[in-house]
């Protein structure tokens, strides 16, 4: 490298190979895909206080993938013998993409785990959504999970993050999958300042009273997300972090699993490293799962993730993220 390109940055996240204190940014390798999400839009049909990638009933900067769209991913894994075991769907909301039906049959048909991410309210809840997801559960039901978005355990800090009347309606959602059978997970957060033992507790006591078949001791069946405060000020993660915090690369997200999301005014859809770097064009990695994995330059280095991004540390190195089913805290 150049010394112009040596130089050290005057900022966080500025430079996609040094931290603002001139070190060299920590990276991660692509170990084995084990989870490809398919993000089938950001329109949703609540707007909630603190989105990850900001879904809205407005919002469609991610458009809807199509179903021949995914499936030439699909496809790809076949053809190339990818190592994906489990297929993963988010948004937005799913089940507002026309489409996400015939995805969903798409992958468990070819032999996928799928999991799907949802709020369960009314999207999930027609009449014409139910039928096909009991086709589906019928069909494939050991291949599928419903990880359903409850960011709380009691009604007034679930509506303070998600708008008043919406804990009610996700509780009928879960309430509707739990009695038909569906593997149901729950997905909350932790920013309260609750402790995730008490948090558990919490959920554990609705869980009982509801009657879910969910675990609320298992890190699978209820996920406990960081808080994605945009404005607060996080460390950049350099190579020697990974001693420092008893961490392995391999660990993070971004080691196991891929995106692929349609932009607004894209004619195709692109592969992305993980379901929260999305914000920003340069992190795409390519049309096709073949050139993702030989991604290099700028913020890629021969497939490799550079963690030039404040989502890097704040929810995956630091704050023990991950959205696949092989998450742990």
């Amino acid at each position: 490298m150049t010394d112009a390109v040596l130089a050290t940055p005057t900022r966080k996240f500025a430079h996609p190979d040094l931290t603002a204190d001139g070190k060299r940014r920590a990276r991660v390798s692509l170990t084995q895909l084990n989870t490809l999400w398919i993000n089938t839009g950001t329109l949703c049909n609540i707007a909630c206080r603190n989105c990850y990638i900001e879904s809205s009933p407005t919002n469609d900067t991610f458009v809807y993938i199509s179903r021949a769209e995914a499936s030439a991913f699909l496809d790809e894994i076949v053809a190339d013998s990818w190592p994906v075991k489990e297929i993963g769907f988010t948004g937005g909301e799913p089940f507002l993409n026309p489409d996400m039906l015939g995805m969903l049959a798409d992958a468990l048909e070819r032999g996928f785990s799928a999991l799907v991410l949802t709020n369960a309210m009314q999207p999930m809840l027609r009449p014409r959504v139910r039928d096909a997801l009991l086709d589906l559960l019928d069909a494939h039901g050991d291949q599928l999970t419903l990880r359903v978005s409850l960011d709380h355990y009691t009604a007034v800090l679930h509506d303070e993050e998600r708008g008043p009347g919406s804990f009610d309606r996700t509780l009928e959602g879960i309430d509707w999958l739990a009695a038909h059978g569906f593997s149901v997970a729950l997905a909350g957060r932790t920013c309260w300042g609750e402790q995730k033992e008490a948090a558990r507790a919490g959920y554990a006591a609705l869980i009982e009273a509801r009657s879910w078949p969910i675990a609320a001791n298992d890190g699978n069946s209820l996920v406990l997300f960081p808080e994605m405060d945009a404005h607060a000020d996080v460390p950049e993660i350099t190579d020697g972090c990974w001693d420092i915090l008893n961490l392995s690369p391999s660990s993070m997200m971004c080691a196991s699993s891929r995106m692929i999301a349609k932009r607004r005014g894209d004619r195709a859809p692109v592969v992305l490293p993980c379901t929260l770097l999305t914000d920003l064009r340069r992190f795409s990695m390519g049309a096709t799962l073949a050139e993702a994995a030989d991604a290099h330059g700028g913020y890629f280095d021969q497939g490799a993730v550079k963690l030039c991004h404040p989502h890097c540390a704040r929810f995956c190195v630091l704050g023990g993220g991950s959205c696949s089913n092989a998450s742990s805290e």
